[in-house]
């Protein structure tokens, strides 16, 4: 004869109103505090600080005088502030789509081949490695006397007269993007082989058995459903192109040449060889404004162009 048995019920647990305990609560504010001090320190209170002086004129010494608008009007009416935008606006369009399509075709290569871990560490390696030792290696392979490697390259093996890259401002702007596409290359690679290997396999072989072709596969199975890993990627690459300046500060000097003359460092020379912290402010407030559009711009395209369903 069966006998029925009650299941055993578990003590409730009561719990503060809170859901959290208090001394929890404690906790957490003893371990955040430290972080949320050096945020406001070397984050919030800078920024703060610039966003004011931005209104003033001040040499760094002397007293603070208002000044509205007026360091705003003067930059945007400079001719080398607007060289400055041209030259970062050049360098975003030669950087951005570029690298971001070799990027994409190496991790594609690398995603099919084995022991694709080596050639991650090989190609990642330049960016771990200090920009300036970058800056300083391509500056003897584009240097453009007898030294220069690549020049000397062209002429002993194709009878080629390459031009200044570094000294000449027409072509100092593409020997920059060149650099910078190769010192990235590697961290666009690593993100895209992760996208990469989110696709599903079945999904593939599904449009293989429908008989697509390899490049019908990439357009409209691979490209929709890694369009999340190229908006990230790209909206990185427009801000890092942006805030271009060690590289070119140590490549060429832009002081000498108008063609590698960045917005950043056009605030780095009106704040720390000018001392007018008050433009040197404004601009890059000016800067700051420009990259959030941009980046508006790109997180309104992405309801178009970014897939999110599998």
């Amino acid at each position: 004869m069966a006998v029925l048995t009650r299941p055993r019920l578990r003590p409730r647990v009561t719990r503060p109103a809170g859901g959290v305990r208090t001394h929890d609560g404690w906790w957490a504010v003893f371990f955040l505090t430290p972080q949320l001090a050096a945020l406001a320190v070397f984050l919030i209170f800078p920024l703060g600080f610039a966003v004011v002086l931005a209104f003033m004129r001040w040499d760094g010494l002397g007293a603070k005088e208002w000044a509205g608008l007026d360091n705003f009007a003067a930059q945007l009416s400079d001719p080398d502030f607007g060289q400055a935008v041209w030259n970062t606006v050049k360098l975003a369009l030669l950087t951005v789509p570029f690298g971001l399509a070799l990027a994409l075709l190496v991790a594609i290569a690398l995603n099919s081949v084995r022991g694709s871990g080596f050639y991650r560490v090989l190609y990642f390696m330049p960016v771990v490695t200090s920009s300036v030792a970058v800056a300083l290696m391509w500056q003897v392979i584009l240097a453009g006397d007898e030294f220069g490697v690549l020049n000397t390259s062209l002429e002993h093996w194709f009878g080629l007269t390459a031009p200044d890259w570094l000294g000449d401002p027409g072509w100092v702007i593409v020997a920059i993007a060149v650099v910078t596409i190769w010192s990235s290359l590697g961290l666009n690679v690593v993100i895209f082989l992760a996208g990469l290997q989110t696709i599903p396999p079945q999904i593939v072989e599904a449009a293989r058995v429908d008989g697509a072709s390899g490049l019908r596969i990439f357009r409209s199975v691979t490209l929709p459903m890694l369009s999340p890993t190229i908006f990230f990627s790209t909206v990185v690459a427009v801000i890092s192109s942006f805030q271009a300046f060690d590289q070119i500060y140590v490549l060429v000097n832009p002081e000498h040449n108008e063609g590698a003359r960045t917005i950043v460092y056009q605030v780095y020379e009106l704040g720390f060889k000018d001392f007018q912290f008050g433009m040197s402010s404004a601009a890059a407030l000016i800067l700051l404004v420009l990259t959030l559009l941009v980046t508006l711009v790109q997180f309104a395209a992405q309801k178009r162009l970014v897939h999110y369903d599998s």
